[in-house]
């Protein structure tokens, strides 16, 4: 096995680094304190081509691989984690099914404009009633003639606010269930299609997440993603490619309470001596080290999986699993090492304490990647 990154994916990672260290990392405090939207770092992400990593040339993105998307991912997030979830939606939940789905035409529409930055996109599954149980849709699609004609609600909607394109599922045949969910690409600005006020959140608050309300949206026959009634296959499919995401994610603030905690404990002094030279603080980093490794070869695996074209959901449902739960237990034992000063503001691990939770809960929680995982298992082992 070949643990080595080619020539290529480490000039990307030392490329993310470099902008992840001299452009986001000294505004993300504010990010979070303004609960602002950093657009000036969405810009500079589409032109160091970070939008669309693994989409091919010629639909707008840099044509390179899923290992490179997570090295990327990991250097943004360890930076800022609201900036890297912006990053990982249009690349993970966005870019991804408008390549593996999207006609021609559509890509070309839809796909060469986000994968190069120039648009950026959302993706509307979640409901009032449909979070881990997506197959529970409200939101219905109804023919009209060509068209289809939308109504319903969807929560949580990550970049909702300030996207220009929304993949979109909706019940367009209920009495078949999940095999009665269609998949649409609808322009944000279309009639009938309008956000609620922005979510005040715990945590990565520079990313604007909304409700999107859909009043009578008329779409084109040409909006649909897939065929009708592959919505939820569409769906789950798109999710496991963003797990590998959320686990980069999870790995970069991860490393950020390693990080920061490393130079905390080398400054910090205490019975006389530097706390890095106690025994206690020791362990805590330790642990940290290496549980962060090993989430890390986890989620390269999942990527690996996904550039060979072998199955990778179960690989991603653990990557994203066991990286979640790292980043939460760095986070709080980086507050620990912190003492008094990691329970304030001033100090960076609160502000990872607080990004680190939504790593366990979106794009499927924790519970459901168990599922997921044992789901696997069963049907390897029958």
């Amino acid at each position: 096995m070949n643990f080595e990154l080619s020539e290529e994916q480490t000039l990307l990672q030392n490329m993310a680094r470099d902008f992840a260290t001299r452009e986001v990392l000294p505004k993300a405090a504010e990010i979070d304190q303004k609960h602002r939207h950093p657009e000036e770092l969405v810009v500079r992400m589409a032109e160091l081509g970070l939008m669309g990593v693994a989409v091919p040339e010629q639909w707008g993105g840099s044509g390179m691989d899923n290992v490179s998307y997570v090295l990327a991912m990991e250097e943004i997030s360890r930076a800022c984690a609201s900036t890297g979830v912006i990053m990982s939606v249009n690349n993970s939940l966005v870019c991804d099914p408008l390549l593996r789905f999207g006609t021609d035409e559509q890509r070309r529409e839809f796909l060469v404009p986000l994968a190069s930055g120039q648009k950026l996109g959302c993706f509307a599954l979640s409901e009032p009633e449909a979070g881990s149980d997506a197959a529970a849709q409200r939101t219905v699609a109804i023919p009209d003639g060509d068209s289809w004609v939308i109504n319903g609600t969807k929560n949580w909607i990550t970049n909702g606010l300030v996207a220009d394109v929304m993949i979109l599922f909706a019940m367009s045949n209920k009495e078949q269930g999940n095999r009665g969910i269609s998949a649409f690409i609808v322009p944000m600005d279309s009639p009938g299609v309008r956000c609620g006020q922005a979510d005040d959140k715990l945590g990565i608050r520079g990313s604007k997440s909304s409700q999107v309300f859909l009043d009578d949206a008329k779409l084109p026959p040409s909006a649909l993603l897939g065929e009708v009634g592959q919505g939820f296959k569409v769906a789950m499919s798109t999710l496991d490619g963003g797990r590998i995401g959320i686990a980069a994610q999870a790995l970069g603030i991860a490393r950020a309470c390693l990080e920061d905690s490393l130079d905390y404990a080398l400054q910090r002094k205490t019975f006389g001596r530097a706390i890095a030279q106690h025994q206690a603080i020791q362990w805590k980093l330790a642990d940290m080290a290496t549980e962060i490794d090993a989430a890390r070869l986890l989620t390269l695996r999942a990527a690996a999986y996904k550039d060979t074209g072998q199955p990778y959901g179960k690989q991603a449902a653990m990557a994203k699993l066991y990286a979640s739960d790292v980043a939460n237990r760095a986070a709080r034992e980086a507050i620990q090492i912190f003492g008094g000063n990691g329970y304030v503001t001033e100090f960076p691990v609160e502000r990872h304490f607080r990004d680190a939770k939504i790593t366990e809960i979106y794009e499927g929680t924790s519970e459901i990647q168990r599922l997921v995982i044992s789901g696997h298992l069963i049907k390897e082992h029958s």
